[in-house]
């Protein structure tokens, strides 16, 4: 099937059909394939498929593609479903003629894509060619029946002449990608067109559009000619914002937290941002936003959301490992939709230490309630109960609660709360009860490109909490800052470079009056590796931790992927505590090791081993960690 010259009609079939083959051809090269051990192929058509097939029939492929380079051949045979389906039989001679037709409107769109326009693909069946053969053809010969694709991929076109029309005639060509002389490919044609109707719909016009198009072959200089014509419509407000499709939750509160107010100046960005809102409501499956094809009465653009609501109860369970700090277990129990509003209830409970005697053993429990009350607001309230023997203290308390949060915009996040905390600590400074009133504040801003495994962006954390214990009068503030940051080496991310750093001070009181709990300590899987859980710091003539009122940490990883499932992290950590407010950096403890990463949808799995630099008398000779998501 040759391409030739002609004007934007039947080019633009194949250039959009071009962009459904990509989809599939990334659909294809991900799926399962049969493969053959010790003789035995595992994942292969059984002849239980055939029993399954009507009429099946079964066919050979021989792809031949002579003037195709490497990379062009490799995205023609997996954009080949004939190729790719050869194991699997068809339902007799219609399904085979039907898959070759096809098949070569996908190979002709797999051209497009790579920006081939006067490609030849020739499919033939049992030596016949397929524009030959009837549309009733019956293949009787012997099976699996002979089918051969021939392709001549011929040359790479450029762009050539490029013009943007009316209302698009104000915009550069060169903005979008379109320049004279480079990509060509149906791909790049696209994505600049989205891109040139994107822009004009950021001026608050919803109902920007392309009216038409020229698209144009010159197979004499190998170029193709591009003139869009473009017409914006009449800038408008939101109009009415309706949600479909959920049976449990409140449509007027998701309308409501859409954030779309009708009215106000239409914006693209801020469609996506209430589709991310209604997301990060965790009550939806899938969400959906559309705007009407026309204004209403008042010149406003109605907005439609579609949903699929999810399930409201969820458990779980949970742990990680280290041979510094024994098994650690966890379990979890939430509703996410407990009024019809979005309102979360989780009650969780975990056990650590196992491994170490019964009486060592440290248990927590507590109960989190969330609820929405503005598109941008949080109301958040807790209780929880903790007992625990770490080497610096024995420690159970019970600590209550509340507060708000609010998204500045759609990277920062400030927070505010008010806590209450009983506890009966016992450290080397003795034996002592507490009842620390508190007012932690937190500013957030996170531009990371993923939460679960970054590869750019970064995040910085910085708290206050201001607190006096109701008890002894003694008042104090807690101070914390953390930033991390992360670079991608390489266009796949394939080498993605991570840093963090991290630093506190507590000031206004001495050591001894600041709960043990509430000090600063260093070391662990989620610390400084190689050194065990809260073991840097300065110790008691006993060699146990008392914690400090400053601390440093800094960490170093290169996450490489060696395959889509597979990564490994070589990483060093390195910090300190200090007794006094301001780190001094006297006793730096470095650690390093390496890591392994298995990816999930979930996110990554860590297995993290690493040894001491300046081991200290108590410190492990090396410390094995494992658990879920990556270390920061």
């Amino acid at each position: 099937m040759s391409v030739g010259s002609a004007p934007g009609g039947a080019l633009l079939h194949a250039l959009l059909l071009a962009v459904v083959c990509s989809t599939a051809l990334a659909a294809q090269s991900r799926s399962a394939a049969a493969f053959e051990l010790f003789g035995l192929k595992l994942w292969a058509p059984s002849s239980d498929e055939d029993a399954d097939t009507v009429d099946p029939l079964r066919y050979t492929v021989t792809i031949e593609a002579p003037d195709a380079d490497e990379d062009i051949a490799e995205k023609l045979e997996n954009a080949s479903a004939l190729k790719d389906d050869e194991e699997r039989p068809v339902s007799g001679s219609l399904g085979l003629l039907a898959k070759a037709r096809g098949d070569r409107d996908q190979l002709v769109a797999a051209l497009y894509a790579d920006a081939r326009y006067e490609g030849v693909v020739t499919i033939t069946i049992e030596g016949k060619p397929l524009d030959d053969l009837p549309p009733d053809a019956e293949f009787s010969g012997p099976q699996p029946i002979p089918v051969v694709i021939n392709i001549a991929a011929g040359p790479k076109f450029t762009l050539g002449d490029i013009r943007l029309e009316g209302d698009a005639a104000g915009l550069m060509s060169a903005d979008y990608g379109l320049i004279s002389g480079g990509d060509a490919s149906s791909g790049a044609v696209l994505e600049a067109e989205a891109l040139i109707v994107r822009t004009l719909k950021e001026r608050g016009m919803p109902l920007a559009e392309v009216t038409d198009r020229q698209i144009v072959a010159n197979h004499t200089t190998s170029t193709l000619d591009v003139t869009l014509t473009v017409a914006a419509g009449p800038a408008a407000g939101y109009g009415n914002t309706t949600v479909e499709g959920t049976e449990k939750v409140d449509r007027n509160f998701a309308e409501y937290m859409t954030g779309l107010k009708r009215g106000r100046q239409y914006s693209p960005e801020e469609v996506d941002e209430a589709r991310d809102r209604l997301l990060a409501l965790e009550v939806f499956n899938s969400v959906t936003l559309k705007e009407a094809d026309k204004l209403d009465a008042d010149g406003n653009i109605p907005i439609g959301v579609e949903v699929s609501d999810r399930k409201p109860r969820y458990f779980g369970l949970g742990g990680t490992f280290s041979n510094t700090d024994s098994l650690d277990l966890k379990g979890y129990w939430g509703h996410r939709n407990l009024f019809g509003r979005a309102e979360k209830l989780r009650i969780e409970g975990a056990i650590s230490g196992i491994g170490s005697k019964p009486s060592e053993l440290n248990y927590n429990a507590g109960i989190m309630f969330e609820k929405m009350i503005g598109p941008a607001s949080k109301f958040f309230a807790g209780v929880k109960t903790v007992l625990e023997h770490p080497d610096a203290y024995e420690h159970f308390s019970v600590k209550a609660n509340t507060g708000l949060s609010y998204e500045l915009d759609k990277q920062q996040t400030v927070s505010a709360e008010v806590a209450l905390d009983y506890s009966e600590i016992t450290d080397p400074f003795g034996e002592h009860k507490y009842l620390i009133a508190s007012i932690p504040l937190q500013y957030v801003y996170d531009d990371r490109d993923d939460r679960l495994n970054p590869t750019s962006g970064f995040r910085v954390l910085t708290s206050a909490d201001p607190s006096r214990d109701i008890m002894s009068g003694a008042a104090f503030l807690l101070l914390t800052g953390e930033g991390s940051a992360y670079q991608s080496l390489d266009s796949a991310s394939k080498f993605v470079l991570a840093e963090r750093v991290a630093v506190g001070s507590i000031v206004g009181t001495s050591l001894q009056n600041v709960p043990a709990n509430r000090r600063f300590y260093s070391g662990g899987g989620g610390s400084v590796r190689g050194y065990g859980y809260k073991g840097i710091g300065p110790k008691d003539f006993t060699g146990q931790p008392i914690g400090g009122l400053s601390f440093f940490e800094t960490s170093l990883e290169m996450r490489i992927a060696v395959t889509d499932k597979i990564g490994i992290v070589p990483f060093v950590d390195a910090g300190t505590v200090s007794n006094m407010s301001v780190p001094n950096f006297s006793d730096v403890k470095v650690g390093a090791g390496v890591g392994l990463r298995y990816f999930t949808p979930f996110g990554p799995l860590r297995i993290d081993a690493a040894v001491p630099f300046n081991r200290g008398p108590d410190d492990p000779h090396f410390g094995i960690y494992a658990g879920m998501g990556q270390a920061f």
